[in-house]
């Protein structure tokens, strides 16, 4: 579905980015793929050795998406390596969740940060070899919570929601172009990140709030993104996809 295209899957170490890496790579793709923490190298080495066996090119880079300079320098080696990008995953994420009474300005500002600030960061540089090709695809991942706001998460709702308007503004700045841009807003997904949800005394609740009766899985944004990313979207831009077993109904 996305044979020999070249996507870039930024926080790709683990949870719903490996998921997408995988995915991409088992349809075709050729991976290039971010991680930020030393502690992430050793599963993003085994990450690169995975998609390689897969039978597409791939590469673990080291880069914070929420680092305007470093972004420029990761894509800008990508496209060196790889000739171009055609598809951009923009999936790096934190939440350093707290009631706003007690929320610090550092952990608001390190939330917008990796959360929305990376997707502008990223998008800008991606968007020249895509206007260079007139093709691409940037497909943001936003939240079931920047949809519908979560006591404790004024940060990350914040982000969450900035990226939906982020990505259609985008959309209809780029569609002549032929680049399309959309957006992904996962409910509860089996995570690191979201295990407590699953393993938490308050489970049996939320589990209650969703109609499909279960927490999703990474793969199932994996198979979002897939057709976010090939041409089985070619008429979808500007658009939020809503991955959440009827949370948003």
């Amino acid at each position: 579905m996305v044979k020999d295209k070249v996507a870039i899957v930024t926080g790709a170490a683990r949870g719903i980015g490996e998921a997408i890496a995988l995915k991409l790579a088992e349809n075709g793709a050729h991976i290039a793929f971010t991680y930020v923490s030393d502690s992430s190298a050793e599963k993003a080495a085994a990450l690169e050795q995975k998609l390689i066996a897969l039978g597409v090119k791939a590469k673990a880079y080291k880069s914070n998406a929420g680092d305007f300079a470093a972004c420029e320098s990761f894509v800008g080696d990508v496209v060196k390596e790889f000739g171009t990008v055609d598809i951009c995953v923009n999936n790096a994420g934190i939440s350093k969740d707290n009631l706003l009474l007690r929320l610090t300005p550092d952990q608001w500002d390190d939330v917008m940060d990796i959360n929305l600030k990376s997707v502008f960061n990223m998008t800008k540089q991606v968007i020249r070899p895509m206007m260079k090709a007139k093709s691409g695809s940037i497909i943001n991942m936003s939240s079931i919570i920047g949809m519908k706001g979560n006591a404790g998460q004024t940060s990350y709702a914040a982000s969450k929601a900035g990226i939906i308007g982020f990505t259609k503004s985008v959309a209809l700045e780029l569609g002549s172009r032929n680049i399309r841009c959309n957006a992904i807003a996962p409910g509860f997904v089996e995570t690191d990140m979201t295990s407590y949800l699953k393993d938490g005394a308050g489970a049996e609740e939320y589990l209650k709030k969703i109609p499909l009766g279960r927490f999703g899985k990474s793969e199932e944004i994996a198979n979002t993104t897939l057709f976010l990313a090939s041409e089985l979207s070619s008429y979808i831009t500007g658009q939020v996809i809503s991955a959440c077993g009827g949370l948003n109904t």
